[in-house]
């Protein structure tokens, strides 16, 4: 691995990769938060007739070598880029046209116009046409050290624009109300942080292109948000992990084809950047442990597997008939609850606390205001959920009752 790091090939494709996807990954966030992520869409494909006429000046004016012509290319990608967010504002305050309207228009008259100059270009000049298919597609894999330099700048001051406005930033998304009523400069923020991401789109262009550079804003952002629940560790997360995709990347590109025995044939690097970035993402769809789908569908099975332990622990407490289980038993005998096809003590005080749930929420239930003969049903479910707390609760509230509606005595917490 450390190859990548040391070596004069690999060195700046998976530095500027993982500068590059830093910046995409912590503006990415604000994108994320304003649910507006088709803004990197749009504004990447806005970008893209300014990359094709900085090509075109860069070639009349200077030798067309990727050295001496990128910051050509940046500045007119970037320019093009900021109308095309001009516009989309524009159009959703003075022409009151919705947003997704707004960003669809912009995206796919930009970028028709894009590759209208360039489909002409790839007639008369194939060598300018060639230059202008490593932005649309992205070419990481031919970077050099001066590419470093910029991604390294741009990584910089995104990480301190954020450290330095991060209060500003917490309160403009989360309480918008607030800000306006101690006068935060709202417009001056929001304008700053649309140029950081256009820079974002627009320098990153050169790893992964045109088309998948949105990607980059949000599947660090998505995935991220899976694992936490505060805005600064969502920042350092969306960074990181939009650091491991870039580096990952580099490594799939090379290291599969080798695996797969085909070592003169590397993948491209652009897309599998944003492969290992969309591959984080799902993972952490998955598997993060509040919100990832596989880690609910497990809280989901266990509590139904507690309720039915619950359900043959209180029908051997008031000995009815139930419906045997022999796993269940036997995770049961575990906790000490039952031994042979008897409760333990423990168990009996286990059962006796979920009757005694069931009885005050019952209680509860008429207290508020409902029938009698309506209640046992969501006492039923309610009574594997309370919690020591709410307990406490309605015995305060109910004055610890020693009987439910149907006459039936609540054990009492300690009697035994």
């Amino acid at each position: 691995m450390l190859e990548f790091f040391t070596d004069p090939v690999l060195r700046a494709p998976t530095v500027g990769s993982m500068l590059m996807c830093l910046s995409a990954g912590l503006i990415g966030c604000l994108v994320f938060l304003k649910k507006r992520s088709l803004v990197g869409e749009a504004l990447s494909h806005a970008a893209y007739p300014g990359i094709v006429l900085s090509v075109v000046v860069a070639a009349l004016f200077f030798p067309l070598s990727d050295q001496g012509t990128s910051w050509v290319i940046l500045l007119g990608a970037f320019l093009s880029g900021l109308l095309g967010l001009v516009v989309i504002e524009q159009m959703e305050k003075r022409l009151k046209i919705s947003s997704d309207a707004a960003l669809c228009f912009v995206l796919s008259i930009f970028f028709g116009v894009g590759v209208l100059i360039a489909s002409r270009l790839q007639v008369t000049h194939a060598l300018w046409f060639r230059q202008i298919q490593v932005f649309l597609f992205g070419q990481a894999a031919t970077m050099v050290d001066e590419h470093i330099v910029v991604y390294g700048v741009l990584a910089l001051g995104a990480s301190c624009v954020m450290a330095l406005l991060y209060r500003f930033l917490e309160i403009l998304h989360f309480d918008p109300n607030f800000a306006k009523a101690v006068g935060m400069p709202a417009t001056l923020i929001n304008a700053l942080i649309h140029v950081l991401l256009v820079l974002a789109i627009v320098v990153g262009m050169r790893s992964v292109g045109v088309v998948l550079m949105s990607a980059m804003l949000i599947a660090p952002a998505a995935a991220a948000r899976q694992w936490t629940r505060k805005l600064s560790s969502f920042f350092v997360l969306s960074a990181f992990i939009g650091m491991l995709s870039g580096f990952l990347g580099n490594v799939f590109s090379i290291s599969i084809p080798k695996w797969v025995g085909e070592p003169r044939l590397p993948l491209p690097t652009g897309p599998m950047i944003v492969l290992s970035a969309a591959g984080i993402c799902f993972l952490s769809l998955l598997f993060a442990p509040r919100t990832g789908y596989i880690t609910r569908l497990l809280r989901a099975t266990r509590f139904r597997v507690r309720c039915m332990q619950e359900n043959i622990l209180k029908a051997l407490y008031k000995k009815k008939s139930y419906k045997r289980n022999g796993w269940l038993l036997w995770r049961m005998r575990v906790k000490g609850w039952v031994e042979g096809s008897q409760l333990t003590e423990r168990g009996r005080e286990e059962a006796e606390k979920l009757i005694r749930l069931h009885r005050l929420w019952e209680v509860y239930l008429v207290h508020m205001g409902q029938g009698a003969e309506r209640v046992h049903h969501s006492a039923e479910e309610m009574e594997h959920v309370l919690t020591p707390e709410i307990e406490n609760q309605l015995q305060h509230l109910l004055d610890h009752p020693q009987e439910d509606p149907h006459s039936q005595p609540i054990p009492q917490k300690g009697a035994r």
